[in-house]
């Protein structure tokens, strides 16, 4: 069986997010994955990332609207919008650009850009 495309992994990878389903995000990265919140956090490894999938500091499953995917070598750039619930804030819109860095044919870095929309 051949192995998925880097773009089939990340649209599992922001399908996972749409769902709250650890294990199929999970499945997309290497063990040592690192991925860099900007301005924010930055996680390391399989278990932090886990951690952050469902942040405590929000409700429910995001929703995201990938609108455009750019693929260069190792890496894929994703763009869209997005919504969600903050416990705090209740629900907020966002851009967001994620540049994924692949290694062995998995994510091996998450560099994420988030903006809030009004």
């Amino acid at each position: 069986m051949s192995r998925p495309s880097q773009r089939d992994l990340v649209a599992e990878y922001f399908a996972g997010f749409r769902a709250s389903d650890h294990r199929r995000i999970l499945a997309t990265l290497t063990e040592d994955v690192e991925w860099v919140i900007h301005g924010h956090r930055t996680t390391r490894g399989r278990a932090e990332f886990d951690g952050e999938i469902e942040n405590p500091a929000f409700t429910g499953s995001p929703r995201l609207d990938v609108q455009r995917v750019h693929e260069d070598g190792p890496v894929v750039v994703a763009t869209g919008e997005g919504r969600g619930v903050s416990v705090d804030h209740g629900p907020f819109r966002f851009a967001f650009n994620d540049l994924f860095t692949f290694r062995d044919g998995l994510i091996a870095r998450v560099d994420s850009y988030v903006v809030p929309l009004p």
